[in-house]
C-alpha cells in the first residue's frame, strides 16, 4: 500500500510565480509539453474571473473582510495533494482518477469551506499526477489571541463580533489541525490504496532552489574529500619512503657483520631478523594503503564529475529556459507598444486610480474608458488628506487639446480641480472665507 501525500504552504503576495506554474503560462523543465493538454481546472470560476491570480482577488473583496488587509498579510494557502508514483499511475490506469478527484474536491470543501476553495487544478504532465488547490484563509470565531487572554485574566479590550469574517493564515495552519487534516484527508484516500504518511515523521519538502543548493554543497563536500585523500596519500607516500630508506641501511649493517659468512647464510640471517621483517611487512601494508587510497580518489573524482556534468545540465536547460522567457516577454512588449500605443498612459492613470482608493475592479473600468459612479472617499497625496462623497462619477478621458493624452476627471472635472473644490467646501464650512483683494490678477490670500 502507497501514501498519501497532502502538503500545505503559505503562499506571499498575489502568488503570480505559482499561478504562472500551475496555469502552464510559464512550462517547468520536468513538464511534458505533449501532455500538457490532458491539465484541467477542477473548479469553475466566477463570472468575470479569468485566472487564479484574480480568483484570490474576488474572493477577498467579496468575502465581507472588514478590516484592512496588511500588505504582508498570507493571502492564500497551497495545498498539493497526490500519491506514491506507482500508486497514482495505477489509479490513471485503471480509471479512476476522476473519481480520485471529486474525492479530493469534497475533503477541500469540508475542511476549508467551499467558497475559500478558489482553484484545483489537475496536472497530468509530470511524472506523477496531482492536484494543486488553492485555499483563501478566510475564518470566522474568536481569535485564538483573545481566547488566551481571556483564559489567563488579562485585559480584555472592545472586540468585533466573533462571527465577522476575517483573513487569518495562522488559524487555519494551526499545528493541531495540519495533524488533523492528515488524519482525514488518509481516511478519504484509503478506498484507493493510499495510507497515511508515518506520524511525526521529519521528512520535508524541498523546492527546487534548495535541491540544487544542496546539491552545490555536496559538491563542496566531494571536494574537501579528494583534498584529504590527497594529503593522506602524501604522507603515505613519505612514510613508505622512510621505511624503504631504514631497510636499505639495515641491509647495509647486516652485510658488514656477516662479510666473513657464505652469502647465502648472510641473506638467511638478514631477512631472519625481526627488525627487517617489521620493516618489510609496514612497507607492503603501506603499499596496500596507497593503492586503496588511489582507488577511493579516483572512484570519488568520477562521482564529482558525474556530480558536476549533472548540475551544468540542470543549469544549462534552466538558463536556456529562461533566457527563452525573456525573449518572449519582449516580443510581448514590443507588440504592445505598437498595437497599443496608448498602453503607458493608461497604466500610469491605472496606478493612479489605486492610489486614490479605487477597486480593483473599477480601476478595470476606468481604463477601459468606462464610467464609474462611486461613493465613500478618495485621496490626495496633494493635501494628505481624504474626501468623501456621497455620489459621483469617475471616467477617464481623451485629451482634447494633445493627442495620446488622458486625464481622469471625477463628476465632469479633472481630478485636481476636483479635490480643490471639496477642499474649499471644508474650509467654507470650518468657517475660513478667503479674502479678495482689490489687486488685479493677483489671486486669493487666506
Amino acid at each position: 500500500m502507497g501514501y498519501a501525500v497532502l502538503h500545505l504552504e503559505k503562499a506571499k503576495g498575489a502568488d503570480g510565480g505559482m499561478s504562472a506554474h500551475i496555469e502552464r503560462t510559464i512550462h517547468p523543465a520536468n513538464a511534458d509539453k505533449t501532455r500538457t493538454h490532458l491539465n484541467r481546472e477542477l473548479i469553475s470560476f466566477p463570472e468575470g474571473v479569468k485566472n487564479r491570480t484574480q480568483a484570490i482577488t474576488h474572493r477577498l473583496e467579496t468575502a465581507g473582510i472588514t478590516r484592512k488587509i496588511g500588505t504582508n498579510q498570507v493571502r492564500a494557502i497551497r495545498v498539493l495533494m497526490t500519491g506514491t508514483n506507482e500508486d497514482m499511475k495505477r489509479l490513471e490506469a485503471s480509471g479512476q482518477l476522476d473519481s480520485w478527484c471529486r474525492d479530493n474536491l469534497k475533503w477541500l470543501y469540508e475542511s476549508y469551506g467551499e467558497k475559500n476553495v478558489v482553484s484545483a487544478v489537475l496536472h497530468m504532465d509530470e511524472k506523477t499526477p496531482h492536484v494543486h488547490a488553492t485555499v483563501v484563509p478566510i475564518v470566522t470565531g474568536e481569535r485564538r489571541k483573545a481566547k488566551q487572554q481571556q483564559q489567563d485574566g488579562k485585559k480584555k479590550y472592545r472586540k468585533k463580533s466573533s462571527q465577522s469574517a476575517r483573513l487569518c493564515a495562522d488559524d487555519v495552519m494551526a499545528r493541531s489541525k495540519l495533524k488533523h487534516y492528515q488524519n482525514t484527508y488518509a481516511e478519504v484516500m484509503n478506498k484507493y490504496g493510499l495510507q497515511r504518511g508515518i506520524d511525526g515523521s521529519e521528512a520535508k519538502h524541498i523546492s527546487t532552489a534548495d535541491f540544487y543548493k544542496e546539491m552545490i554543497n555536496q559538491q563542496v563536500s566531494i571536494q574537501e574529500d579528494i583534498e584529504n585523500l590527497l594529503e593522506q596519500k602524501e604522507v603515505a607516500q613519505q612514510q613508505l619512503k622512510q621505511v624503504k630508506s631504514e631497510i636499505n641501511t639495515q641491509k647495509l649493517k647486516g652485510a658488514a657483520v656477516n662479510a666473513t659468512t657464505a652469502i647465502a647464510d648472510g641473506v638467511s640471517s638478514l631477512f631472519g631478523s625481526g627488525k627487517v621483517k617489521k620493516l618489510e611487512e609496514e612497507n607492503e601494508q603501506l603499499k596496500e594503503n596507497v593503492s586503496e587510497l588511489s582507488r577511493q580518489i579516483t572512484i570519488v573524482q568520477k562521482e564529482k564529475k558525474k556530480s558536476e556534468m549533472r548540475l551544468y545540465n540542470d543549469m544549462d536547460v534552466l538558463n536556456k529556459k529562461h533566457q527563452e522567457e525573456i525573449t518572449q516577454s519582449n516580443n510581448r512588449l514590443e507588440q504592445i507598444d505598437t498595437y497599443f500605443p496608448y498602453i503607458k498612459v493608461l497604466m500610469l492613470l491605472a496606478i493612479q486610480c489605486r492610489e486614490l482608493g479605487f477597486t480593483e475592479e473599477m480601476t478595470r473600468q476606468l481604463v477601459n474608458l468606462q464610467p464609474v459612479e462611486f461613493k465613500g472617499s478618495l485621496y490626495s497625496k496633494e493635501y494628505g488628506q481624504k474626501f468623501k462623497t456621497e455620489h459621483s462619477t469617475a471616467i477617464i478621458e481623451r485629451s482634447s487639446e494633445k493627442k495620446g493624452k488622458f486625464h481622469l476627471c471625477i463628476d465632469g472635472m479633472p481630478i485636481l480641480e476636483w479635490f480643490k473644490k471639496k477642499f474649499q467646501e471644508i474650509k467654507e464650512k470650518v468657517g475660513i472665507i478667503p479674502r479678495v483683494e482689490n489687486k488685479p490678477n493677483r489671486g486669493f490670500k487666506m
